[in-house]
């Protein structure tokens, strides 16, 4: 178990150190980058999977740190996963916007003596912009539904977390000083996905406010 925890942990190092590029890397291979991240996100699930299987087969002495220890490397890639999501949902919308400005942008015009008039009905044309304003809008409360949700699960996770390192730590009769630092670090990461929630509710509402 413990080699395959240590395999399972340096990948979760690796992927976070390679999210870093998402931001830096051109348009035409950026999907690539996200392609290998997910793939080897869900590489790291099947581990978890397998360590799950191990950690129950521990010693009774051992098996609760061995579960709790599974259940943080869980938590971390679960917050990979949502942070690959949000990004892909981010660049999804920004492609779509300037894809309709180059549409707009491109649109030609003909001359015809001193007038210069639109091949194209208004009203149809308005028509056009109005559903694609409602399709853009559409994709993008159903992107921020599965955010939304993801970052709930990871909520429970941390809840589930919290309380295990709670009865492992009273358990061993560690100091209260430790106790401090675990509360601590579950207050922070509970700020930390609080924050994220508001930041994608401004993008959401600046969005669906810049479509409509």
């Amino acid at each position: 178990m413990e080699t395959l925890y240590h395999q399972t942990n340096k990948q979760i190092h690796e992927v976070q150190s390679q999210m870093g590029r998402l931001e830096t890397t051109d348009r035409q291979s950026v999907h690539l980058l996200e392609n290998e991240l997910q793939a080897r996100i869900e590489q790291i699930f099947t581990h978890l999977e397998r360590l799950e299987i191990l950690a129950s087969k521990e010693p009774p002495s051992r098996r609760q740190n061995a579960k709790l220890r599974v259940d943080q490397l869980k938590y971390d890639v679960q917050h990979l996963q949502t942070a690959l999501r949000n990004f892909q949902h981010r660049r999804y919308a920004r492609e779509a916007q300037e894809r309709e400005r180059e549409e707009l942008m491109s649109r030609s015009f003909t001359t015809n003596d001193a007038d210069t008039s639109i091949p194209i009905d208004d009203t149809l044309q308005f028509n056009s912009s109005l559903q694609s304003a409602h399709r853009g809008m559409d994709d993008l409360l159903g992107s921020g539904s599965s955010i939304l949700n993801g970052l709930r699960d990871q909520r429970g996770t941390l809840k589930g977390t919290h309380k295990k390192m709670l009865d492992v730590a009273n358990m061993l009769g560690l100091s209260n000083t430790v106790m401090r630092l675990i509360e601590k670090r579950a207050t922070q990461d509970k700020f930390i996905m609080i924050t994220g929630m508001l930041i994608t509710c401004v993008i959401m509402f600046l969005v669906v406010k810049y479509l409509s």
